[in-house]
């Protein structure tokens, strides 16, 4: 009796196996399909909240991504998805859609800024009413926008005439110093020497800058030398 019953314990054994080996299956692929679904979910949420930081519909942000993948997103790494948008826009309607959308940001973001800068330039006044602010790595060469660009040395009697006349003409200028090594207190001694005016430095339509090796790249070895943006890129001017 107890042989019969060994023997028909061990041939359940391995029904017994299967069975469990197919719930664990059945476990497993419960919880692969849960994780897909939250990974699903979550990704829906994220492409939403990226949709309305950029003013676009989901399908809209779903669009950019794809086009991200393909050609555009070789040709122009790093495009924003407006951007992105309106040069592959497929229709007239939509490349006027994208224009009018960034525009408005465009907008919102330069008054923005504006604002923001407001507040430093009292914060200055504030706080350090006495010191001229120094740009700590210079203003961008590429940026332009009708400024110009002053190249000078300290102890450099023709920079010092160079620099009352183009003061004089009320440009917004963008002042260099060259061999500051990087010292505010360097800038201010100088540009208190020369007295450059401190509402206009405070305005930045006259900035004080430490050269960064500008001088270098555009300078072509003239002291003192003035630097304004045409079409083919930053040259020396007449002024």
């Amino acid at each position: 009796m107890k042989l019969i019953t060994l023997v028909l314990g061990l041939s359940l054994f391995p029904a017994s196996l299967a069975l469990a080996a197919s719930q664990n299956g059945q476990l497993q692929q419960g919880r692969t399909t849960s994780v897909s679904t939250t990974l699903q979910a979550l990704e829906e949420v994220q492409s939403k909240k990226n949709a309305q930081e950029w003013g676009l519909t989901v399908e809209e942000w779903q669009r950019y991504q794809a086009l991200n993948k393909g050609r555009r997103g070789v040709l122009s790494p790093g495009l924003d998805p407006i951007t992105t948008l309106g040069i592959e826009a497929r229709t007239a309607e939509e490349r006027r859609r994208y224009a009018e959308l960034s525009v408005k940001q465009d907008f919102q973001r330069v008054e923005s800024e504006l604002a923001f800068q407001r507040e430093i330039n009292a914060a200055w006044q504030r706080i350090y009413p006495d010191i001229l602010p120094v740009q700590a790595t210079g203003r961008s060469l590429a940026q332009g926008n009708g400024r110009l660009a002053l190249f000078v040395r300290a102890d450099c009697v023709p920079c010092e005439s160079k620099v009352a006349t183009l003061l004089a003409g009320q440009r917004p200028l963008d002042i260099y110093l060259v061999g500051s090594d990087g010292k505010d207190e360097v800038v201010r001694a100088w540009a208190k020497k020369l007295a450059i005016p401190t509402d206009r430095v405070r305005a930045k339509t006259v900035t004080l800058n430490h050269d960064r090796g500008q001088w270098f790249k555009f300078g072509q070895g003239r002291m003192p030398v003035v630097l304004q943006q045409g079409e083919s890129g930053w040259q020396i001017t007449a002024f």
